[in-house]
């Protein structure tokens, strides 16, 4: 189920949420994915705003086309590895700054840490 809020440009969500299904195996490297229509429908979102999304993972070398059969997920495991841990650094920070923005300090919050690992 896709949800879309509007804080944020559809196509950047759409971005967001395939990368998403990346790193979190839903898609394995190598696969293929839907058709731009089939995500589309999926998403209950313009195939034009899908394609704009898709063209911009391409950039970012997540996905590649081939010309005759469609869109793949990289192999680059290294790569997929790299997005995986930029994003929990970033999960980490914006956790990190919002319990400091409650009053905890460093060491309150890595007792906490320690109470849910």
């Amino acid at each position: 189920m896709w949800e879309m809020n509007n804080s944020t440009p559809i196509y950047m969500q759409i971005i967001d949420r395939i990368k998403l299904d990346i790193i979190s195996g839903r898609y394995q490297p190598g696969d293929k994915l839907p058709s731009v229509r089939e995500l589309a429908s999926e998403a209950a979102v313009n195939p034009n705003t899908m394609q704009k999304a898709l063209s911009t993972l391409e950039t970012t070398e997540l996905i590649y086309t081939n010309r005759t059969s469609g869109r793949y997920i990289t192999e680059d495991v290294c790569k997929i590895q790299e997005l995986k841990n930029e994003l929990a650094s970033q999960y980490c920070n914006d956790f990190i700054q919002n319990v400091r923005n409650i009053g905890l300090d460093d060491s309150s919050i890595l007792d906490i840490l320690k109470q849910h690992l």
